[in-house]
């Protein structure tokens, strides 16, 4: 198969890394496929406290969908619903992941790299990145899940103008719109994404689980939210041995050593 989507452990990080360099990391409709598995694989492994969504090599994060697989897989009404199915099965899958997810991202991030990188909870960029949806350019219709995560997060306006314009914008025009958390060189990315990793995953995991999901309910409209969900994920926390070991350490002026039990 041409390209491919990998898991690595490196506890307590755990990293989805998709593959495709001598496409800049472009997406084909397999890998799309592979995401939800490789997804759910790492929200089950209890030696992961934070996901790093990640391409490889140093050209590009996802420079998009593999656009030499359109002709057969993406052409017509049926062919193109059936792809964004697919799509939008491995953007929710990131996005259902309990566990925090970082984006980290160099070089080329385009049209589905964007959808993907938006499905992370947070995004660290390089400055070299280079960030755009070029839909119009194509004349296919962007999927509502990337755009309702776009205009979330950046409001309709910028949302319009990647949109409108398709032009690209670089990480510093990202950052100014809130697309991106930080913008750092090149060469430091990595190590500044392992320090962030490092610090969130040495917080408690059912703080950091229910912070998640209270966040994103409140993101939903108020009459769709669930209110029992957000409850049962704040007690769960005062429950648990965890609580109990934060306010040990506290106490005894000591950094709490948390379990996620």
């Amino acid at each position: 198969m041409p390209g491919r989507v990998e898991v690595h452990v490196e506890a307590p990080i755990g990293w989805l890394v998709i593959d495709h360099r001598e496409r800049r990391n472009a997406v084909s409709l397999a890998m799309w496929q592979a995401i939800p598995e490789l997804a759910a694989r790492l929200d089950a492994d209890p030696a992961v406290r934070v996901v790093v969504l990640r391409g490889a090599g140093e050209e590009a994060f996802v420079s998009g969908a593999d656009i030499s697989e359109f002709a057969r897989t993406r052409t017509g009404a049926r062919a193109a619903q059936g792809y964004e199915d697919v799509g939008v099965a491995a953007f929710e899958a990131v996005a259902r992941i309990a566990k925090p997810v970082i984006a980290m991202i160099r070089g080329y991030c385009i049209g589905g790299g964007m959808a993907l990188a938006l499905s992370a909870d947070l995004r660290w960029a390089a400055d070299d990145a280079v960030f755009a949806i070029p839909a119009a350019r194509l004349g296919l219709g962007y999927h509502v899940t990337g755009l309702d995560a776009l205009v979330r997060l950046v409001g309709p306006s910028t949302a319009k103008e990647l949109l409108f314009t398709a032009r690209r914008f670089s990480a510093s025009e990202a950052l100014a719109r809130g697309l991106v958390n930080e913008v750092v060189p090149a060469a430091e990315l990595e190590a500044r994404v392992r320090a962030l990793a490092a610090t969130i995953a040495d917080n408690a995991p059912l703080t950091l689980r229910s912070a998640k999901r209270v966040i994103a309910e409140l993101a939903r409209d108020a009459a769709e939210r669930d209110h029992e969900a957000m409850r049962r994920s704040i007690l769960a926390c005062f429950e648990s041995e965890d609580y109990r070991e934060g306010v040990r350490a506290f106490l005894e002026k000591r950094k709490p050593e948390f379990t996620g039990r």
